[in-house]
């Protein structure tokens, strides 16, 4: 599937494509990237083990957490794993590269994923905070959704590696992803 927009509006297409693909492969696991819990709503009771993946603490401000307490304990009573974690494509090397300039092996990495989507450099990362901090587990297949911006425009099916071994990871099917030429158009 190829969509004509990015972000929220193929979320439900990309959720009902990710749900249906792992039920019909037997796969256990889909991870999905939310900030706000909105990407969730749309694996509810699906059927298959859940992962929501945020971003760590203090990643936009100091001391806080971008999605919500309250957001994060309904994902939980939902019976959604909740997964906060630094981005396993940037972290560290981000705060050298905007202190010091240049681009560095996590950044590259993570451009060279952009060729495919935004959502796509989102799914090999977040899987792989996922696996890091064992709500997923290592060696299996999973179906993994991230977005452009807000919702969710991409899934894929990959065996994630761990961020240590980041290059291990293996995207085995394009579910679904934005044309390029619509990102080019409203970038």
């Amino acid at each position: 599937m190829i969509f004509t927009k990015i972000g929220k509006a193929g979320t439900e297409e990309t959720a009902r494509i990710a749900i249906q693909t792992a039920k019909e492969r037997g796969i256990r696991h889909i991870v999905i990237a939310s900030s706000t819990g909105y990407t969730a709503q749309y694996f509810k009771n699906c059927g298959v083990q859940v992962t929501v993946v945020t971003l760590a603490y203090g990643s936009r401000k100091l001391g806080q957490n971008v999605m919500d307490e309250t957001v994060r304990q309904q994902l939980k009573d939902d019976g959604f794993a909740v997964c906060t974690a630094a981005h396993a494509l940037s972290a560290g090397e981000r705060s050298i590269s905007t202190d010091a300039g240049g681009m560095y092996p996590l950044e590259l990495i993570a451009h060279t994923l952009y060729m495919l989507s935004q959502g796509a450099k989102v799914c090999v990362e977040c899987a792989a905070m996922a696996l890091d901090g064992g709500h997923i587990p290592y060696g299996e297949d999973i179906v993994a959704v991230g977005g452009t911006g807000h919702g969710a425009d991409t899934a894929v099916v990959l065996r994630p590696g761990y961020s240590k071994t980041i290059l291990k990871s293996s995207i085995k099917d394009v579910l679904c992803l934005p044309d390029k030429s619509v990102l080019r158009e409203e970038a």
